[in-house]
């Protein structure tokens, strides 16, 4: 399953970035994130990989990033794979000429096992309703400060 998700955020593209390209504030705009913990490659660079630990109510979750392209401030991908889903997430980011920052998400889902494929299936809106999520949780985040750890 492939989707592409929008969202202007009302902060410089410098700003956005900064943001953005920081492990530390992951915690700030990603509901759930336990821990990032880093396993090999230089951290943030073309190669690195990183396990983020997630827990949703009791449901815990691990998942493997590994950076494929790293040219900010204009993109940025990554592979997200768990036991069961593998992600291949291409950002781009552009200038606006209010000077604000555009983030275009294109994403692809690949499911590893049977549940995964149907789920993909039956409730494929789910998936691109987390990525607006998370991009909306970033825009309060990088706009105003507003972090999901208070909410």
């Amino acid at each position: 399953m492939k989707y592409t998700t929008e969202i202007k955020v009302n902060v410089p593209l410098d700003e956005f970035i900064k943001k953005m390209d920081n492990v530390d504030n992951m915690k700030h705009w990603q509901r759930g994130l336990v821990s990032a913990e880093h396993i090999s490659g230089d951290l943030g660079q073309l190669g690195a990989k990183m396990k983020l630990n997630y827990k949703f109510g009791k449901r815990k979750m691990q998942i493997i990033e590994t950076i494929t392209k790293r040219n900010f401030p204009n993109e940025f991908h990554a592979n997200y794979t768990t036991k069961s889903m593998h992600n291949v997430q291409q950002n781009y980011f552009e200038k606006t000429s209010e000077g604000f920052t555009k983030w275009t998400s294109k994403s692809e889902y690949v499911p590893l096992n049977f549940s995964m494929r149907l789920m993909l299936f039956f409730m494929p809106r789910t998936f691109k309703k987390q990525s607006q999520k998370y991009m909306q949780d970033f825009k309060n985040f990088a706009e105003n400060g507003i972090s999901v750890t208070n909410a």
